[in-house]
């Protein structure tokens, strides 16, 4: 079993920064694939950005290019997510998640089987 706990959410003001971590706890997520998803109040809930086991892949949604960077240090069995200029409508609860694979294109939430409780970041405008 994988117990993933995200941390570092919060409030924040439009144009400030925010960084997510996500630890891995049991079996761990080396050589897994890792994914961040976020769900918006009354939205569904979306793909942000994933990491390779190796991280030399990485995908991000294209409302968060350029903005967010997501890493890993699998000696720490944690992955991050550093949030730049953020928007309001990047207000939503964050989760980390563990992927069914190891490589590329985990952009969907069925190729996940482990998540985290999630972590709530607010942008004030």
């Amino acid at each position: 079993q994988v117990q993933l706990v995200e941390s570092g959410g919060g409030l924040v003001q439009a144009g400030g920064s925010l960084k997510l971590s996500c630890a891995a706890s049991g079996r761990t997520f080396e050589r897994y694939a890792v994914g961040w998803f976020r769900q918006a109040p009354g939205k569904e809930r979306e793909f942000v950005a994933a990491i390779s086991w190796s991280a030399r892949i990485i995908d991000y949604a294209d409302s968060v290019k350029g903005r967010f960077t997501i890493s890993r240090d699998n000696a720490k069995n944690t992955v991050y997510l550093q949030m730049n200029s953020l928007k309001p409508e990047d207000t939503a609860v964050y989760y980390c998640a563990r992927a069914r694979g190891y490589g590329s294109g985990f952009v969907s939430e069925d190729m996940y089987n482990y998540w985290g409780q999630g972590t709530q970041v607010t942008v004030s405008s």
